[in-house]
């Protein structure tokens, strides 16, 4: 399955819930971040399964199943750390960034 699948699936994803719940989320990040894409596909799935939405349980299996399948695209803009703690300094340094940026 391809990068772009799994950017369609988070796209309907962000749509529905925005729809249904309200809940703005960041479609690049979901193809980009693993554990961001889980977390949405766990909060879709929770919403559906309170309002008993089985469209919205279909578009979260849906992004779950290309989580499976597909490996996340890595930023052309961060390069590849060297070591484990340079990983964590990277990944707390973008987090704060991301987070810093949301309203």
């Amino acid at each position: 399955m391809s990068q772009n699948d799994r950017m369609a699936a988070a796209a309907h994803l962000h749509v529905a819930l925005r729809r249904k719940t309200g809940r703005i989320i960041d479609t690049e990040w979901m193809v980009c971040n693993d554990e961001y894409a889980r977390a949405m596909v766990d909060y879709a799935r929770s919403k559906a399964h309170e309002e008993g939405d089985e469209d919205l349980l279909a578009l979260a299996n849906r992004l779950d199943a290309q989580l499976r399948h597909s490996r996340p695209v890595t930023s052309r803009t961060a390069p590849a750390p060297a070591s484990a703690s340079m990983a964590a300094q990277a990944r707390d340094s973008l987090s704060h960034r991301y987070v810093g940026r949301l309203r």
